[in-house]
């Protein structure tokens, strides 16, 4: 009974934290497709609540469904590979009214049978909506800036990027993976040891300022970088700042990937990471969501000195491919949600980044994306040997 009280108040500030950022954008950007390969925004409006009740309503209770066209059409959202982008228009899609009026229903339903379910699964449906919140935060960054309302400026700073040097970590075990008693989607399983040799890792995440280096050489610029006139900028969620050298660059894997060889280096292995990022934890006490910069606190990055732990202001791309565990098995109340991504096109991230919430901070937590796709808040240590 406590466990499932602590889980209606989660899903309650799940739903407070979704039902904010739908608040933050014009009525007309709700139509829009701020992302070529990605859903209109309505879709999102839908999807958190039509998944909520197909996986505890539909599938996990029986229930009837009352609007079965909806039930299908907010289901799943799209990850299509390049030049394979959605062709719908903003006709297409039903009414904003249509959509909460289902939204309400699929709650009131929920709700009313909440102590009837599976923890787990309960959690399940906590976890996707809290994702969602962070992709759609992606997704509103590409709105121009008239189509959103409230937040902040970016923190601007005059800093220069700070020393950046590669500290040892010894060899040992890696720990992957999320043990037995505790929540863990599929992917998460099934936990095992990963002996390491030892290696170098950069303290911080790369910076801009580092990054710059490269970009005069010749490098490609980042998607978050504007250049006016010959100056560069960071364009954050909610305006435009002069490029703050010290916080962490965000890229995409082909553009870390590229970097790192530029530098003579490599991206860590996952299991690289999670030893390094264990040996962190280790010495400097548990991540803290406000100053390392995950869980809500904030829109944009800050320097790379502050929100220095392994845990936030920007995911880590690693140099491997997503794949399963040795002895997975896709869950069954939702089968696809890894095992349709073990394609060799999407690669490992770690970590958390300022919109990530902080019940997905764990170590064990892996996040994927496609090597191109530059949209992410996703940043970036390298490693020697």
């Amino acid at each position: 009974m406590e466990l499932a009280e602590a889980l209606r108040g989660e899903l309650a500030r799940a739903r407070r934290e979704t039902d904010g950022m739908f608040r933050l954008i014009s009525a007309e950007a709700l139509y829009s497709r701020p992302v070529s390969v990605r859903h209109r925004l309505i879709f999102y409006l839908g999807h958190l609540d039509a998944f909520d009740w197909n996986l505890l309503a539909r599938r996990g209770r029986g229930a009837a469904s009352f609007h079965p066209s909806f039930d299908a059409l907010f289901e799943r959202g799209i990850d299509p590979a390049p030049g394979e982008a959605p062709q719908d228009r903003a006709s297409d899609w039903p009414s904003q009214n249509e959509i909460e009026r289902y939204n309400f229903r699929t709650r009131e339903w929920i709700d009313s049978h909440l102590m009837e379910m599976e923890s787990s699964t309960v959690e399940m449906a906590i976890e996707h909506r809290l994702m969602h919140a962070e992709t759609f935060a992606y997704l509103m960054h590409n709105l121009p800036y008239g189509d959103k309302r409230g937040g902040s400026l970016p923190e601007a700073s005059d800093r220069p990027a700070p020393a950046n040097p590669m500290v040892r970590v010894e060899g040992g075990v890696a720990k992957l993976g999320q043990p037995g008693d505790g929540f863990g989607w599929d992917n998460e399983r099934l936990a095992h040891d990963v002996p390491v040799n030892g290696f170098g890792i950069s303290k911080y995440k790369i910076s801009n300022g580092e990054y710059l280096e490269y970009v005069r050489e010749g490098g490609p610029a980042p998607h978050f970088w504007l250049n006016d006139g010959g100056r560069w900028f960071y364009r954050g969620m909610f305006g435009v700042v002069p490029l703050p050298l010290d916080h962490p660059v965000w890229v995409t894997w082909q553009q870390a990937s590229g970097f790192a060889t530029w530098r003579g280096v490599g991206l860590p292995s996952e299991a690289q990471h999670c030893l390094a990022a264990r040996r962190t934890s280790a010495a400097n006490g548990q991540p803290d969501a406000l100053r390392d910069n995950f869980g809500f606190h904030r829109w944009d990055p800050i320097a790379v000195d502050e929100g220095a732990g392994f845990a936030g202001n920007g995911w880590e791309w690693t140099r491997d491919l997503f794949g399963p565990f040795a002895g997975f098995q896709a869950h069954p109340d939702y089968p696809g949600y890894s095992a349709d991504f073990f394609d060799g096109a999407h690669y490992v991230m770690k970590g958390a980044s300022p919109r990530t919430a902080a019940r997905m901070s764990r170590l064990s937590f892996r996040n994927w994306f496609r090597p191109e796709y530059p949209y992410m808040y996703a940043g970036f240590r390298v490693v020697s040997a």
